[in-house]
């Protein structure tokens, strides 16, 4: 997990955002909206093109979880083409997907400045910050400095 944050505040810092569609505009990295029926969304590397395509369906607010997981892909893993967990696996398969689900948590919650001291339990902060509630296994692995 260290790593993978020292990763995500490299790349805060180099473009200068938090946000996930404003890194992955800066970093070319096009997005498109589709509807993918029961998948929120994937991402592939097409000869050097790298897209996230996110589920044209999915209500506004499970966007930016979406984008930044797709992102943490790119950054972490940018020539594995992995689907993005779909509405019945909310589970992570695999050491990528779990990569990719550390990095969304962390920058989601970064993104909102959120802190688990502020909520009631770290569900209710999940919830209100628009994280799947199977990510809360990372939370506990999130420095405290990092807030």
């Amino acid at each position: 997990m260290e790593w993978i944050l020292a990763m995500l505040l490299k790349t805060i810092r180099r473009y200068k955002t938090v946000d996930p569609f404003e890194v992955a505009k800066a970093k070319h990295i096009l997005i498109r909206y589709l509807p993918l029926g029961e998948t929120y969304g994937f991402y592939l590397k097409n000869a050097r093109q790298q897209v996230i395509h996110i589920n044209s369906d999915m209500e506004d607010y499970k966007r930016p979880f979406i984008c930044s997981h797709e992102l943490g892909h790119a950054i972490l893993h940018p020539n594995a083409n992995t689907p993005f967990l779909d509405k019945r696996t909310l589970i992570s398969k695999g050491k990528i997907e779990s990569q990719a689900n550390a990095w969304s948590t962390a920058q989601i919650l970064l993104l909102n400045h959120a802190r688990l001291s502020e909520y009631e339990t770290s569900q209710q902060l999940l919830r209100m910050n628009g994280i799947p509630l199977e990510m809360e296994r990372f939370i506990n692995s999130l420095p405290d400095r990092l807030f």
